[in-house]
């Protein structure tokens, strides 16, 4: 089984080391960094803006995933594309044109996602997966950090894969929620080839190198 690639969730880290935390996940193996952009809105809880995002792009050069939990998110693309993002993941629930919203995100020069809740079928991906470099499958309802990873999201992330491979596409599948060393072999099992994880990193006993070690084996990362 591949090993999936790492992407630490910023929301986790302390904030007030913001910058060197970012360096510790860098030189522990990461392979991006997820940026989770909350309006209070769409999401019960508000992170921080472009600005943030652009303050990490000047100490990594680290891909700057950056996950738009907003509504008509639109209104941002540009904005964020300007503070250094190297993808912009929408949530098909929040953009009113989806289509368009991806067209425009692709005119940035940018990486296109899409992000489905864990109550949103996969039926949705149906019209535009094929214009996606990345589907994040939601394994918590979004929000908040630290929330238990909800095992019906595992059919899911597997019908998602079938999907990208009967298509042949090259498509990432990303998951967010809950992703520890004890569900993370599970995700990737399914067919998740990138997992987003925020407390399990920063949060960790065993400090971020051992965090990102033990998250990067696909098959006994609970042991």
């Amino acid at each position: 089984m591949q090993e999936p690639k790492i992407a630490p969730s910023l929301l986790a880290a302390d904030f007030a080391r913001l910058g060197e935390q970012v360096l510790e996940v860098a030189k522990a193996g990461a392979d991006r960094l997820h940026m989770d952009i909350m309006d209070g809105m769409f999401v019960p809880n508000i992170s921080f803006g472009p600005l943030v995002l652009q303050s990490v792009s000047k100490v990594t050069t680290l891909p700057l995933e950056t996950h738009l939990m907003i509504h008509e998110p639109d209104r941002y693309l540009e904005d964020f594309a300007k503070a250094g993002a190297s993808s912009l993941i929408v949530h098909a629930e929040g953009a009113i044109h989806l289509h368009r919203t991806l067209e425009r995100i692709r005119s940035l020069g940018l990486k296109v996602g899409v992000a489905i809740n864990p109550a949103t079928p996969v039926s949705v991906l149906e019209p535009i997966i094929d214009m996606t470099d990345l589907v994040l499958i939601m394994t918590v309802n979004p929000g908040f950090g630290g929330q238990k990873f909800l095992e019906r999201t595992i059919s899911k992330i597997a019908d998602v894969r079938k999907r990208i491979d009967q298509l042949g596409l090259n498509t990432e599948l990303e998951v967010d929620g809950g992703i520890d060393p004890k569900t993370a072999p599970h995700a990737v099992a399914a067919g998740a080839n990138v997992l987003v994880a925020g407390s399990a990193v920063f949060g960790s006993p065993h400090g971020i190198f051992r965090a990102v070690e033990m998250l990067k084996r696909p098959v006994g990362g609970s042991q």
